[in-house]
């Protein structure tokens, strides 16, 4: 993990400056760190909660892609409605709605009471997590301050990751996986509670300009997309209520377009991604966005199911993730002023696809110090790779007014291919495992060796996308070494450090100025 102090060090106090501004961030980065807590505890405690709750291996999916979906399309309207409504005030809104709906996650007592709760999860932390990150900006107004509280902040982001990995392994084996869920409230409460008390108020001089008709367009389209690509597992893609979700989804998108070219204050401005690198970036984030988390679920499955391991040892397992990450986006951090982003970002997904490939080849009897392990490093080093040079090209020759909403993009396509891929890898795999059952009934072990095959099938897919990304890259990234912001030190380390909370697609984009 990387090594970022944990308070800043003492330097000269700007004029006018806030002085609980430390105990302000303090308070932010705990709020950072039970969303970042959040998302990865669940993924190692969620086939505890399907057994639980009898969901089946075709809605599993459900229990991610709710958060994520929710989350990635509400994300830039709660920015908006944190500027207008006060940061601090939507800041603590959004932890003790967190807060609630994950107590009616882990009380949950079917699937239906469990998605709605990943749902209003979701919509809570697109609300809390701009304004977070614009509470840190506003806080923070001398340069070396501001980057090192960035980079507090993304360590954090980073450092999350890998401790809710354990977390949420010794919670879910020593107590239940509703503990993964539970253990919010009192994180978020005591949040609350302080933020009212350290945080200054802040909020956009504008008003107006929701955008809720494009909020509203946007995520119906994205729902009935990845419900068309869950119900194609159970009723065939060419049945008729497959084909008229997916009809209907792409009806969404379209309308979508059509409101945002003609609001006054869009939510998606298309003028943001007309620009071919910022379009290679952004594209590259939705492709990345639906191979990762989909491979995280498959890897879950593999190891509990298949090896299996305890939930405490599939946490573990999954840590050199973390080290690969922060490695490649390390190097990857100190080699952009030198290559430009195009040559590491073709490079890194490159790199990640043939590790994903790797992934296909895994077997019932496969070892993890053989196989799985040196997978697990090829993939993370080259998504590390890759995030770093993804994010600064996102904000390539953008206007100031839209600095913000720019790199706040990055993450919205990523949360949004994380639904639609973990959607539809999860249908594929599903679907795989069901015809090669059919295909060999009296194979010895079909009950360990048919779900597997699943797998090798979804990572085969997911390889695809990633090398889809790679394509994209060469094909659209043209910027140089000179194109891009030059970024300082701490800000550089923030970005790092975030790079591995969001290859779980977790992890807010960093931006310097407020959404």
């Amino acid at each position: 993990m990387p090594t970022t102090d944990v308070l800043p060090a003492p330097e000269p106090t700007a004029p006018g400056a806030d002085p609980k501004r430390f105990r302000a961030l303090a308070v932010i980065a705990l709020a950072q760190l039970m969303v970042v807590l959040d998302a990865s505890v669940v993924i190692v405690a969620l086939p505890s909660a399907q057994r639980a709750l009898h969901i089946s291996v075709a809605d599993r999916q459900w229990v991610v892609t709710c958060y994520t979906l929710a989350f990635g399309t509400l994300l830039l309207l709660g920015g908006r409605i944190a500027d207008y409504l006060g940061r601090r005030r939507m800041f603590v809104v959004g932890l003790l709605g967190f807060a609630a709906s994950s107590a009616l996650g882990g009380l949950a007592q079917d699937p239906a009471m469990l998605y709605g709760a990943r749902v209003l999860q979701g919509a809570f932390a697109a609300v809390m997590a701009p304004a977070a990150l614009s509470l840190i900006s506003t806080t923070f107004t001398e340069p070396k301050e501001r980057a090192r509280a960035f980079g507090v902040y993304g360590a954090i982001a980073g450092g999350g990751a890998a401790v809710g990995l354990i977390l949420g392994g010794t919670l879910t084996q020593f107590a239940s996986w509703r503990w993964t869920l539970l253990i919010n409230v009192p994180i978020a409460a005591f949040a609350a509670l302080a933020a009212r008390r350290v945080v200054r108020e802040s909020r956009s001089p504008a008003t107006g300009g929701y955008d809720l008709l494009g909020a509203t367009t946007v995520t119906a389209a994205l729902f009935m997309l990845v419900y068309g690509f869950s119900t194609a597992g159970t009723d065939g893609w060419s049945s008729p209520i497959t084909l008229a979700l997916l009809s209907a989804a792409v009806a969404g998108l379209v309308t979508f377009v059509a409101v945002e070219l003609r609001s006054a204050h869009p939510l998606f401005p298309m003028r943001v991604v007309l620009d071919r690198n910022r379009a290679g970036s952004f594209l590259t984030s939705l492709l990345v966005g639906c191979a990762m988390l989909g491979t995280f679920l498959f890897l879950t499955y593999f190891f509990q199911g298949t090896l299996h391991y305890s939930v405490v040892r599939t946490g573990f397992a999954f840590l050199p993730f973390s080290a690969g990450i922060v490695t490649g986006a390390t190097v990857s951090s100190r080699l952009l002023p030198r290559v430009g982003p195009r040559t590491l970002m073709v490079g890194g997904l490159t790199v990640a696809a043939v590790g994903l490939a790797l992934f296909s080849r895994i077997h019932v009897d496969s070892s993890y110090l053989a196989l799985v392990l040196p997978a697990e490093l090829v993939v993370s080093l080259g998504m590390g790779t890759t995030f770093v040079p993804m994010s600064s090209t996102a904000l390539v020759g953008v206007d100031a007014r839209d600095a913000g909403v720019a790199s706040a993009l990055v993450n919205t396509t990523q949360q949004a291919g994380s639904s639609l891929g973990t959607a539809l890898l999860n249908t594929v795999a599903a679907s795989a495992t069901t015809s090669f059952a059919l295909a060999h009934p009296r194979l010895a072990g079909l009950a360990r060796v048919a779900p597997v095959h699943g797998y090798t099938t979804g990572f085969a897919l997911s390889a695809g996308l990633v090398l889809a990304a790679a394509v994209t890259s060469a094909a659209l990234i043209r910027a140089g070494r000179g194109d891009l912001t030059p970024v300082p030190d701490a800000d550089a380390r923030a970005v790092v450090s975030a790079a591995e909370a969001e290859l779980l697609g977790t992890a807010p984009a960093l931006s310097a100025e407020p959404a």
